[in-house]
């Protein structure tokens, strides 16, 4: 007796069904995003999943102290600036949305929205104007926030001053911080400093482009396009014990002294966090197999 194969199955396979899925509600608009453009789909599918290699296998990110990180709740994530580009924003942001599960909303300096793509693509990703308002209205709205106080003073530094923090301006974090009643999570970020090592700039054609710095490296721009490579350095990402705000009356903000007294301690507690996290670390350039 001839055995009757089973019949053939014509369901789509699982990814497929996924990817398809998310092909349509992008077509038909069936999607959500919030009232800063954040899309957390996009974010997390697509936009993410481009940088996740580089996270796992070029940095091979370790994060330590994600205890630390409130499981919900607004916060604000306080952190260093380096790297010449600012890579370690985006390691960051992979670390609490992947690890801590909490999606980060950035603050960004005012460049990055005057440009029009990477302005539409950092609002997508729940990326928005590092001003007062939106800082405070994010907070309040129980989101994790980070900032990044040094600016374009600490990601194009030269690495020669590499892992010495910059001055944090006059302190507008820790206002908004006081105002929303939460706490502040001191983040150290080791390796971006020696992923593009800064050795010179070029501040002539940087005015000419309407940039803050043009910046000479070992591979660029003498390598042109390939000089753009993130050398693979080995990073680490440490979160503080959170530095408590909600024994300070909304008010207290408008208090130069103790806004000046508490930018400084957190800048003091970062600035330990990386000298110990360094050494943590160990070499720069370990193996990558």
């Amino acid at each position: 007796m001839i055995p009757i194969s089973a019949a053939p199955s014509f369901e789509e396979p699982e990814p497929l069904a996924r990817l398809l899925a998310f092909i349509r509600r992008r077509i038909t608009g069936d999607y959500e995003v919030d009232e800063f453009g954040y899309d957390a789909e996009l974010t997390d599918k697509v936009l993410l999943e481009l940088i996740r290699p580089l996270y796992h296998r070029w940095f091979r990110v370790e994060t330590v102290g994600l205890k630390n990180v409130p499981d919900e709740g607004g916060a604000l994530v306080v952190a260093n600036h380096s790297g010449t580009l600012p890579v370690d924003a985006l390691m960051m942001q992979v670390a609490l949305h992947d690890e801590a599960e909490r999606p980060l909303r950035l603050l960004g300096a005012d460049l990055v929205y005057q440009l029009p793509l990477l302005a539409h693509l950092s609002r997508k990703t729940g990326h928005t104007l590092a001003c007062r308002e939106d800082a405070d209205r994010l907070l309040r709205k129980g989101e994790l926030v980070g900032v990044f106080p040094e600016g374009f003073k600490g990601v194009g530094k030269p690495f020669s001053e590499r892992y010495r923090l910059q001055r944090f301006g006059r302190g507008g974090f820790v206002a908004s911080a006081i105002r929303a009643g939460v706490p502040i999570l001191p983040t150290a970020i080791v390796g971006a400093e020696e992923i593009y090592p800064k050795i010179g700039d070029l501040p002539t054609l940087a005015r000419l482009l309407g940039l803050p710095y043009l910046p000479i490296t070992p591979l660029f721009p003498l390598l042109g396009p390939l000089g753009l490579v993130p050398l693979p350095s080995k990073w680490m990402i440490q979160f503080g014990e959170p530095i408590r705000t909600d024994e300070y009356d909304a008010s207290d903000a408008d208090d130069p002294v103790l806004v000046f007294n508490l930018t400084d301690h957190v800048r003091e507690v970062i600035q330990q966090m990386l000298n110990e996290l360094r050494l943590r670390r160990g070499p720069a350039f370990p193996p990558l197999f």
